[in-house]
């Protein structure tokens, strides 16, 4: 009986330690088909597989599959998320946004040096690296840029643009501070961002589609908050005044912090 009763003790253990490991691979795996053939992969072949996966579906849907490949990937092993980015960007160098800002909503706290090495493979897309990765993880806008200048140096204006366009709140001041410097002297990233105040902490204009709910059999299409608008914007009395540049009148700058 004795030995029964452990047999059977023992049948449980394996039994719960198995449905553990199911719900886990559950969890990581994305419902595309891109899993099965993924998983199938050794650690070492995962990221040439993931771009490979990548490489062979048609334009229109290589976007989505992108985002379907990065989830399952990463899923699979989140240690490898550079080198799973790397890869596919350096494939397919049009991808390497949105290779950079899935795995970034993925493992937010690995985000600049995701945007980094999808930059150091895709270097002419700085920009689009910057303005999507941005939009995932705000609150990281500095590292990101930063990281992705240390990849791409001679990617200054695009990095910058990037920024701009993920944060217009942002354009005004880092146009502000670029006009500060004289000729053709341009400024480095890191030193462009160093004069940014400390209190703006900008919002993205659009909300990253990486990390939307997906639908489900029992929730359905997931549900969007409707837009919210401001107060429409109204003329001062006395109508608009053109300033003379050389009249030394200081424009009044809108502070943008977060209240």
């Amino acid at each position: 009986m004795k030995t029964l009763h452990n047999n059977l003790v023992c049948a449980m253990v394996a039994m719960a330690l198995g449905t553990a490991a199911t719900v886990g691979a559950a969890n990581s795996k994305d419902s595309s088909a891109s899993f099965p053939v993924l998983s199938k992969a050794t650690q070492i072949e995962l990221p040439a597989k993931a771009a490979e996966l990548v490489s062979k579906a048609d334009a229109k849907h290589r976007e989505q599959m992108t985002i379907d490949v990065v989830k399952a990937a990463v899923g699979l092993n989140p240690a490898a998320a550079p080198n799973i980015v790397a890869s596919i960007a350096h494939a397919n160098p049009e991808m390497a946004a949105t290779a950079a800002a899935t795995a970034a909503s993925l493992l937010p706290d690995n985000a600049a040096e995701i945007a980094r090495v999808a930059a150091v493979a895709a270097p002419k897309k700085s920009g689009q690296i910057v303005t999507a990765v941005c939009r995932v993880v705000p609150k990281q806008y500095k590292a990101i840029a930063n990281a992705v200048a240390e990849a791409a140096p001679d990617q200054t204006k695009q990095i910058l643009a990037g920024l701009s366009t993920a944060f217009p709140m942002l354009e005004m001041p880092l146009n502000k501070i670029i006009l500060s410097y004289s000729g053709n002297n341009i400024p480095t990233v890191p030193s462009v961002l160093n004069q940014v105040p400390s209190s703006l902490v900008p919002t993205p204009t659009v909300a990253p589609t990486t990390t939307a709910t997906e639908p489900t059999a029992t929730t359905g299409s997931p549900q969007l908050a409707p837009p919210t608008y401001g107060a429409p914007y109204v003329i001062p009395p006395g109508g608009h005044v053109n300033l003379d540049p050389g009249s030394g009148v200081t424009v009044p700058v809108r502070n943008y912090a977060a209240p």
